[in-house]
């Protein structure tokens, strides 16, 4: 599949998973760390999926035994690394461009 749109909301998951591009993340964890509601998280993450940037997979626990459901677990792919960073580095270059060097907006 091909790439996937790049909104502010991706560009927050992005960035989460990026601060640790080696670790495993779940769901709740990365709504806590791009404040994005699950109903805006989970599609991102599908896509960021079906286009190769993301890989999951469900923990193997006996949900009773731990009191809680298994969680599935995201991690960036090698390739969905190298795009991520990409891509919030070419939204930083937009974004400083578009205040001037002391952050404040460029007049037109």
């Amino acid at each position: 599949m091909g790439e996937p749109r790049i909104t502010a909301s991706v560009l927050k998951v992005l960035a989460g998973l990026l601060a640790d591009p080696g670790a495993q993340r779940y769901g709740l964890e990365l709504m806590q760390q791009s404040g994005l509601p699950s109903g805006t998280l989970y599609p991102i993450l599908a896509r960021l999926e079906r286009a190769g940037w993301v890989e999951s997979h469900w923990e193997q626990i006996d949900p009773v035994a731990e009191g809680r459901p298994s969680r599935r677990y995201y991690q960036l792919t090698p390739d969905g690394t190298v795009a991520a960073r990409r891509e919030v580095a070419l939204m930083q270059q937009q974004m400083s461009r578009a205040t001037g060097p002391a952050g404040r907006p460029q007049e037109a």
